[in-house]
């Protein structure tokens, strides 16, 4: 098995191995004193994973309770949440007892935040079922839902207690899904090269899946230990999110987020070569890059409503952006500058 130990003051590890969920009970147990688990789940993933989920977790003397929401961004919503969390307080779960994630990014987000709220901090186990939670939103800490005014604006820093990844669930995952999980990986290539830029570069992705999940796991660790709150280096990490957010948002989110985050960054690559900070021939590995995946390169959108977007991105501190910048693939730095800035990377960057 693949393990991967996040070594913060809560510290706690990543799984990675075929078949661990249904296994899951097993490594569940050591998270809680207490013997009740509630499954925090979506329309798609219930079906599939929920009953074996409880299975392993009953083998192991668990009660368990399915909390299920509709599948899609739309219910990364305060209501859900609050829906969620009433949900566990009718289950009878206490402190001593666990949340299960069992999902995609929705859900570990908001199962996350959840967590961190019910009697002020129970420990969750993130489950994630699609490539983009495996090698990001499941790791970290980052809890939030949206509020009508932008993405992941009312949330928390609350790690997890354990992070269970089996690549076989992503058999079940629709094509269009698990490109949009390529493009959180590609981010990763782009910030440091080596491995995961191998592994891209090569025609076995599907053979290699646990490697791939393993090393991007391994870059998200090197920035939120550095930096677990996101006020420095961990910012690295929302290469392409920024533009990528204002992108989902102007398409009512629409435009899944890893095609938005795609989209960002090669607007942000495109900007970097006509201002001369990459070379155009970076800029068109990443552009190449996204379409070997199937993710999109560009939007048709007019610049000034995607920078009138933009400014309602919750990383946005006044009248500054701190932006991601490319200089050649594993070179990338942090501009931290105007709004004004923004919109000119924007007009730069649109095709």
């Amino acid at each position: 098995m693949r393990t991967v130990n996040i070594d913060l003051h809560k510290g706690y590890s990543v799984l990675v191995e075929q078949g661990l969920i249904d296994k899951c009970g097993e490594y569940i147990e050591t998270l809680c004193s207490g013997r009740r688990a509630v499954i925090i789940s979506d329309s798609n993933v219930a079906p599939l994973y929920a009953q074996r989920v409880s299975d392993s977790l009953c083998g192991r003397g668990f009660d368990t309770s399915l909390f299920v929401v509709e599948a899609g961004e739309e219910s990364k919503n305060p209501e859900n949440l609050i829906k969620a969390a009433d949900f566990c307080a009718q289950s009878e779960l206490t402190r001593s007892d666990v949340i299960v994630a069992l999902g995609g990014g929705v859900i570990t987000d908001m199962a996350g935040l959840c967590a961190a709220l019910y009697q002020r901090g129970v420990a969750v186990c993130q489950i994630p079922t699609s490539l983009l939670a495996m090698v990001d939103s499941s790791v970290g800490g980052k809890t939030a839902v949206n509020l009508s005014r932008g993405k992941n604006m009312f949330g928390a820093f609350y790690q997890p207690s354990m992070v269970i990844c089996d690549s076989t669930v992503l058999s079940t995952l629709p094509e269009c899904e698990f490109s949009n999980g390529m493009a959180e990986v590609i981010k990763y290539a782009v910030l440091k090269g080596g491995r995961v830029r191998e592994l891209l570069d090569a025609d076995n992705i599907q053979d290699n899946l646990d490697e791939l999940i393993e090393e991007c796991v391994k870059i998200k660790k090197e920035y939120v230990c550095e930096d677990e709150f996101d006020t420095g280096a961990r910012q690295f990490l929302n290469l392409g999110h920024t533009i990528g957010h204002a992108i989902e948002r102007n398409s009512n989110f629409e435009i899944a987020h890893g095609s938005a985050v795609s989209a960002g960054m090669c607007i942000v690559a495109r900007a970097c070569r006509e201002l001369g900070i990459c070379t155009a021939d970076t800029a068109g590995y990443i552009e190449a890059l996204c379409r070997k995946f199937n993710l999109p390169t560009a939007v048709s959108m007019n610049s000034e409503a995607l920078f009138e977007a933009s400014l309602s991105d919750k990383k946005r501190m006044g009248q500054k952006v701190t932006l991601v910048l490319i200089r050649s693939i594993g070179e990338c730095f942090l501009e931290k500058t105007g709004v004004e800035t923004t919109r000119n990377i924007i007009e730069k960057g649109l095709d």
